[in-house]
Parts: structure tokens; C-alpha cells; sequence
């Protein structure tokens, strides 16, 4: 665990600011969310800022910039072009469900589904694209995607401090057990990886 945070302090602060705003910027505006949550960036950048490399209210401001900007490009895309991108949605979101539960939840709750949406990797990168799509004015859908960026942002940034804060605790309680810790999550994050590729080759073929 040590390691794993000493790889992360050592990132540039610059290079982590970009990453902070580009992740949650591109979720909606092209579905990265998908595959790669934008909650990673923003507590990556929590623990830099709790080594004191990053202001903890610059990583905060930046990642409510990006998820603001990334829904309102999302929205504007699912107004304009929203039933063109549905037809073509992949199989793989049509058989897990997440597009369906995208469309309900904006159906059913329209402005708290941008807010609670946010939540969800999945639907975060679907629903300012459906919002677009379902009519909701854009007035409506920018007061809750800025609403909801600020409480997410925050939040996140400041659970990615917290955890750099207990990041050296553990390791020095846990020992040879937090290193076994974390090759478990690392195995589990490349399972999950190789379940993307393999179910985006089967949608190819």
C-alpha cells in the first residue's frame, strides 16, 4: 500500500489537475465512463493533495469543472443527435440493462435523476445524454448537473484525502496483509478489464 501511494505522490500536480478534469469531463460527452469512472481521477487527487503537493479545494473546483462541462457537452449531444446514438448503443449496454435503467430513472424522476445519476458510473455516462433526449429543458438540467457535480466533486475529493491519510495506517497495521490486500484489488481490476475486451470483441464479431 505504501508503494501504491508513493507511486501516486509522485505524479505531477499538473499532470493530476488534467487528469481530475479531463476523467469526469469525458464521461458523458464520449461514454469513457464506460470503462473508465471518473471517481478515479478525483481521488487520486485527494491523496496528492493530502501529501500537500495540491490544495484540496483546487482538485475539488477542477473536478466540478470537468463533471459540469462533461454532462452539459453529454446533454447537448443526446438533444441533438440523441436517437441516432441510442440506435447505435452497444448490445453489451442493451443486455446489462443500464441503458433501460438510464431511461426509466430520467423518465420517472427528471432533474433528481441527473443528481442521483451521478452516483452510478454507468449512469452518469448515459443519463445527460438521455436528459437531452427526453426534452427536459436545458435551465432544469444545468441548475441539477451543477448541483450534482459540486456534491459529487467534493466528496469524492475529500474521500481520496481521507484515504491517503489512512493509506499509511493500514500499511504499518496491516503489514504483510495489506500487501496481499492489495494484489487482490489489482487481480480484480484486471479480471474486470478483461471482461470489457472480451465482451467488446463478442459485439464486434
Amino acid at each position: 500500500m505504501d508503494r501504491v501511494l508513493a507511486l501516486l505522490v509522485a505524479l505531477p500536480p499538473a499532470l493530476v489537475l488534467t487528469l481530475v478534469f479531463l476523467l469526469p469531463a469525458l464521461e458523458a460527452s464520449t461514454f469513457l465512463g464506460l470503462v473508465v469512472p471518473g471517481e478515479a481521477a478525483v481521488l487520486i487527487g485527494g491523496v496528492v493533495a493530502h501529501s500537500g503537493r495540491l490544495p484540496l479545494w483546487a482538485v475539488a473546483a477542477v473536478a466540478v469543472a470537468g463533471a459540469a462541462l462533461g454532462d452539459q457537452a453529454g446533454y447537448l449531444l443526446g438533444r441533438r443527435y440523441g436517437r441516432r446514438l441510442l440506435s447505435r448503443a452497444p448490445r453489451r449496454l442493451v443486455r446489462s440493462g443500464e441503458l433501460r435503467r438510464a431511461l426509466d430513472l430520467v423518465r420517472r424522476r427528471g432533474a433528481v435523476a441527473v443528481i442521483l445519476g451521478r452516483w452510478v458510473a454507468a449512469l452518469r455516462a448515459l443519463i445527460p445524454g438521455i436528459a437531452g433526449l427526453s426534452g427536459m429543458p436545458r435551465g432544469v438540467f444545468t441548475l441539477a448537473n451543477i448541483c450534482g457535480g459540486v456534491l459529487w466533486a467534493v466528496l469524492v475529493a475529500v474521500l481520496g484525502y481521507l484515504a491517503g491519510a489512512s493509506y499509511r495506517l493500514l500499511e504499518r497495521r496491516l503489514g504483510l496483509g495489506g500487501e496481499a490486500l492489495l494484489a487482490v484489488v489489482v487481480l480484480l481490476v484486471a479480471a474486470r478489464l478483461w471482461r470489457h475486451r472480451r465482451a467488446a470483441r463478442r459485439d464486434a464479431a
